[in-house]
């Protein structure tokens, strides 16, 4: 059995010695109980300058073999969201070429037409978001020029989502949240993009932990009116809406707005800490997915998602369990660096060549932050072949000085 010596966070060190590597089956059809997408990160050019403000450039091969991966699982896939940096180092060129990219890798799925995605539609496989990071906040004008300048910020994304063939997301903008003169410019600018959709799109709710850029949102900082004001936005136009995404963490809050939504109108959990008892639902209403974590947790996700389908939810419950102090410390504060750790899971199990993220945000985690993200998915099953992760956390250990 492989070991390792691995940092703990008193400052000292402490053998570990690895598990066996977890089989997870695949899905022989669709997933149907619960509709779920990963929210799947970006993978740069290893020799790109990835230095916060250099333009992003991608490894186009690995980032669209991930989405290929998460497809096989009968995952659908979230992209151009935060998780694949938008706003922290994805500008809106590259995220451009993203879009259109995965909507043709979408395409050639259903054409494939494989087990675990007969009879999906490009829209069922693939979302994408749709904001206003194109503008610069700097020079936004104020009041009803500002406010004009971000739906028309959003018209454009709109159009290039649309014209890719994904399914649109909405997603919060910090230009918005900047200009926005209470609830009043946010139902303004969401009723008309509502009103100019053809087909139903995700409204997205990103909580401060992800974003602080976003206190207020919906206009107001009391989580209470905010939300009388998004489900005044949602039942006015429940026939434009196919579902919200929810990233707040806190689990009572979606519950009670999941209760609170018109017929017909998913509730897509964000929620990254509570997710097993979201998804599984308190027997009258249950979450579907949209999280940063499925990127992570994959094969496992979709094997709780496979129970559920056979009509076994104290497996699928129990599987999502086992994941749960994986999500909960690779999204511990400060939450917006949890895509560090997404990265490095996608390194440690041969998805990309090297431990790169654009921006440079593959700092954005301490060494032994992700020594414990390694033990972790380790005890979660979630290292596809044990021996190339220690081989590859071996390295990186003593690069970075441990144990040298």
């Amino acid at each position: 059995m492989t070991s390792l010596i691995l940092p703990t966070f008193d400052g000292g060190t402490r053998e570990y010695r690895l598990s066996s590597a977890t089989s997870w089956a695949m899905p022989a059809a669709p997933l149907t109980s619960r509709r779920a997408y990963a929210a799947a990160h970006v993978i740069p050019e290893v020799t790109a300058d990835n230095t916060p403000g250099a333009p992003a450039r991608l490894d186009w091969e690995a980032t669209l073999a991930y989405r290929h991966e998460l497809w096989s699982y009968g995952l659908g896939v979230a992209d151009a969201m935060d998780t694949a940096q938008r706003g922290m180092g994805l500008d809106w060129a590259a995220t451009q070429q993203l879009i259109k990219r995965t909507g043709v890798e979408a395409a050639s799925v259903v054409s494939a037409g494989g087990a675990a995605t007969a009879g999906k539609s490009v829209r069922d496989l693939v979302s994408c978001g749709a904001g206003t990071d194109q503008l610069d906040l700097g020079s936004l004008p104020t009041g009803k020029a500002g406010v004009k300048a971000v739906l028309d910020a959003y018209r454009e994304q709109v159009a290039v989502v649309s014209e890719a063939g994904p399914k649109v997301i909405l997603m919060a903008s910090r230009a918005l949240a900047k200009v926005a003169d209470g609830a009043d410019d946010y139902l303004h600018v969401y009723s008309t993009l509502l009103q100019e959709a053809d087909r139903p799109v995700i409204l997205h709710w990103l909580g401060t932990m992800f974003d602080p850029a976003l206190a207020g949102y919906w206009g107001s900082g009391n989580v209470s009116t905010a939300t009388d004001t998004f489900l005044s936005l949602i039942r006015e136009h429940a026939d434009k809406v196919d579902g919200v995404k929810v990233s707040l963490l806190d689990a009572s809050h979606e519950v009670a707005l999941r209760a609170a939504l018109p017929d017909g109108v998913r509730l897509y959990t964000g929620d990254d800490f509570n997710y097993p008892e979201l998804i599984d639902g308190d027997g009258a209403h249950h979450s579907d997915a949209l999280l940063g974590i499925f990127a992570a947790i994959y094969p496992a996700a979709s094997a709780a998602l496979q129970s559920y389908d056979a009509g076994d939810p104290v497996r699928a419950r129990a599987i999502l369990e086992s994941t749960r102090e994986l999500g909960k410390h690779i999204f511990s504060a400060p939450t917006f660096y949890y895509k560090t750790g997404i990265a490095f899971m996608s390194w440690l199990n041969g998805k990309q060549p090297g431990f790169q993220m654009v921006g440079g945000l593959h700092s954005g985690r301490s060494v032994v932050h992700l020594a414990k993200t390694f033990e972790l998915a380790d005890q979660a099953g979630l290292l596809k072949d044990p021996a190339l992760a220690a081989f590859r956390m071996s390295d990186f250990l003593r690069i970075n000085g441990v144990g040298v």
